[in-house]
């Protein structure tokens, strides 16, 4: 028998909606919104740690993301070197950062040199972790995802579910047990398609900057109510 706790079984994403509105309610630039989810996102990574969940994937800057002004732009890409330069910090947490998104040196992709670097450098720097695998998708999109892996997969032969699974950004990522989507939007966006199947979702009125280990909690009580 499986000596791991349910909660290490667990697999939770995060579509962190809400950051532009919660600095629009407060006066503050968009900006502020965006540095404010950052905070958000590593208080939930530490509460994910606390309670020892599997894994964690966070959606952090989509395909469709790059026609955001470029000043917005270029302040979440700050925030996203920061992110992954958060290692000390993984390691004490005994957490891998991981990545999914359009690869470095294929057509399309648009991730920047440096924020390239900082996730090759986070992902080596905590290889030996343990615990939470966190990872963070970044130019992403789902239907980019899946035309690639379906692509790769017809030239090896059949496309069945098992060479697509195999040819996705991470196939070692397991299923998404709780899709978690803040800010009151009932919908999922392009996010994950295949990986979601058969999750459970749980929407909260709460935008992401808001969105702490408390609600996090309430998130992973859902699973186990009646009408989940």
């Amino acid at each position: 028998m499986s000596s791991r706790t349910p909660t290490q079984r667990l697999h939770v994403a995060c579509i962190m909606d809400g950051n532009g509105r919660w600095a629009r309610r407060r006066g503050l630039p968009r900006t502020d919104g965006h540095t404010a989810g950052e905070e958000a996102l590593a208080e939930v990574v530490r509460a994910a740690s606390d309670r020892q969940v599997g894994w964690l994937t966070a959606f952090g800057f989509s395909t469709e993301n790059w026609v955001r002004p470029r000043t917005e732009v270029r302040h979440i890409l700050s925030l996203h070197r920061k992110l992954f330069s958060r290692t000390e910090e993984m390691n004490r947490n005994n957490a891998r950062t991981r990545w999914i998104g359009r690869p470095f040196i294929e057509k399309g992709a648009r991730t920047p040199v440096l924020v390239q670097k900082a996730i090759t450098k986070a992902i080596a720097d905590t290889s030996a972790n343990t615990g939470l695998s966190v990872t963070i998708a970044f130019d992403y999109g789902s239907r980019a995802e899946l035309v690639r892996a379906s692509r790769q997969a017809m030239t090896k032969g059949v496309v069945t579910p098992a060479s697509i699974q195999a040819n996705l950004y991470d196939p070692e990522m397991p299923p998404v047990d709780l899709l978690v989507r803040t800010s009151g939007e009932a919908r999922i966006s392009n996010f994950m398609l295949w990986q979601i199947k058969g999750a459970h979702i749980y929407f909260t009125e709460r935008p992401w900057p808001d969105f702490n280990r408390h609600e996090f909690d309430d998130a992973l009580a859902s699973l186990s109510s009646p009408a989940s």
